[in-house]
């Protein structure tokens, strides 16, 4: 089973997800209907799918953000914080010198001088004890400045890290009304490959994915793709997968191919046939866990292949399809959408 790594609050994060998966797997597996596109579901199921993985993808994006952020703060907390130990062990030492001695007056060093020359060492000496004393005092109120400064900025991630956790209950909602309408999913038995790491696609300076349009011509057909689907493609051809793609695919109504979000990668070299089996199987399954592999990276939304479904954050659940054929069942190709 393979999963994408979660931040520190994976365990509601997963709870999420899981049920916005689950959605995922009875829009997919919904019985055939007027408004049924050519991936399965209904266009109120997909758009909700839409909806819910881009709150899903958006919150994890500031999750990961939000938690940079805040281990660099407390890196340099801990900085201050051991910089300002050391200057109290420092205050102490000298504070528990002068109680056992009694300290010695400026004036009192400056009358036992015995010379002018020893008169004026003892000027300057008394000087600069007196301005190292004020600059560790000082050095001390930065530190402690800073550290207050920092402790309300890890306040404020905290914050932010809780706000996005808001707003994914919020889509759990959504998906638990939606599955409540439709049933629920299963978990499928999908064994991963290893796969190697794809060149990220281009995000936003938050970490989060921008909108994109059906704005780059599509190299398997005459239509159009997004620039994030058509880099997911082409990362697919640098690693190998080569095989007979089909991707834009107008006519319909709703669903990821007619807007350039989504590529069908056959099994078998000749293109769509019967279900693959064999070197054909293999196949689909490093191209699956290639995409599930750098789905992070890539900006994928989900995987359908071999009659199961990958949802981020959640893994494989069973997918039973619209239809009994291979393209229904996605047994004959390996389709991607991509946010």
């Amino acid at each position: 089973m393979l999963t994408t790594a979660l931040p520190r609050r994976g365990v509601a994060l997963l709870v999420v997800v899981s049920a916005i998966a689950a959605v995922l797997f009875g829009l997919l597996a919904a019985p055939a209907s007027a408004q049924e596109d050519d991936e399965g579901g209904t266009k109120s199921l997909r758009e909700q799918l839409d909806e819910a993985a881009s709150k899903y993808q958006d919150a994890k994006a500031e999750l990961d953000a939000s938690e940079k952020r805040e281990l660099k703060l407390l890196v340099k907390l801990e900085g201050a914080e051991e910089e300002r130990e050391e200057l109290v062990d420092e205050i102490q030492i000298v504070a528990a010198a002068a109680y056992r001695t009694g300290r010695v007056g400026a004036f009192t060093a400056l009358i036992n001088a015995n010379s002018p020359d020893a008169f004026l060492e003892r000027v300057v000496a008394v000087d600069m004890i007196a301005k190292r004393d004020a600059e560790k005092l000082e050095r001390f109120r930065e530190l402690t400045e800073q550290i207050e400064a920092q402790q309300a900025e890890l306040a404020e991630e905290i914050a932010v890290q809780e706000k996005e956790v808001n707003k994914l209950d919020e889509a759990k909602d959504q998906a638990e009304a939606a599955l409540f309408a439709i049933g629920g999913g299963a978990s499928g038995s999908f064994e991963a490959f290893p796969a190697e790491d794809a060149e990220p696609a281009s995000r936003n300076s938050d970490g989060s994915f921008s909108a994109e349009s059906c704005s780059e011509p599509d190299p398997t057909t005459s239509g159009c793709l997004t620039p994030r689907m058509l880099h997911a493609y082409n990362e697919a051809q640098i690693f190998g997968f080569t095989r007979y793609t089909s991707c834009y695919r107008g006519g319909g109504t709703f669903g990821e191919h007619p807007i350039g979000r989504a590529c069908d990668f056959a099994a078998s070299p000749n293109g769509f046939g019967g279900a693959a089996f064999g070197s054909d199987k293999t196949y689909g399954d490093r191209l699956a866990s290639f995409f599930v592999h750098n789905a992070d990276a890539l900006g994928v939304q989900y995987v359908i292949w071999y009659r199961e479904v990958w949802f981020p954050g959640r893994g494989w659940s069973i997918y039973g399809g619209s239809g009994g054929d291979a393209a229904s069942a996605h047994t004959n190709h390996v389709h991607v959408s991509i946010r």
